[in-house]
């Protein structure tokens, strides 16, 4: 079964520093990273900064269009007009299909605020307090969705995607 965590650092650049402790925390097998994020989100801007961490994900990642519609949906919905708001419902309809509940996207829109940065991650085979303990920054806080075998193959299926996605500001 895959997990989608989200953990919460207190600063805009805490989730920055996260590559080294994941990749360490992967080779002593207390992980697998199918894929990661990171979101920045320093004071005083209007949206934050998202990357995907390539470099900690395999053949099986979901891929820059799951990353920019999950966080479209979550930091940039007060930014769209109506028309797009629309579509955003079918979307977040499709991810509540895959364990991505409108709680949790309350949650993390509540919780990751100018200010604050936050992981994405979806693993297999974690050992959660462990992650949280080597994680950087000190202070990460874990929120957390399941997603079980079934929701993580309708994921892939909705957010299928080749290579040569982009990073940077969505």
């Amino acid at each position: 079964m895959s997990t989608l965590t989200v953990w919460k650092f207190r600063t805009a650049d805490a989730a920055e520093d996260v590559e080294a402790s994941l990749t360490s925390l992967q080779k002593e097998g207390l992980i697998r990273i199918i894929d990661a994020a990171v979101v920045s989100w320093p004071a005083g801007r209007a949206k934050p900064r998202t990357r995907q961490l390539r470099s900690l994900v395999g053949a099986g990642a979901l891929g820059g269009t799951f990353w920019g519609m999950l966080f479209g949906l979550l930091f940039l919905m007060p930014l769209l007009g109506a028309a797009i708001g629309a579509a955003a419902g079918a979307l977040g309809g499709k991810l509540a299909d895959v364990g991505i509940d409108d709680d949790f996207i309350d949650e993390v829109k509540e919780q990751v605020t100018p200010g604050t940065s936050a992981l994405f991650l979806l693993t297999v085979d974690e050992v959660t307090d462990r992650i949280g303990a080597e994680l950087p920054g000190g202070g990460a806080e874990l929120l957390h969705s399941n997603l079980d075998a079934a929701s993580e193959e309708r994921l892939r299926s909705v957010f299928a995607e080749g290579p040569g996605a982009t990073d940077g500001d969505r």
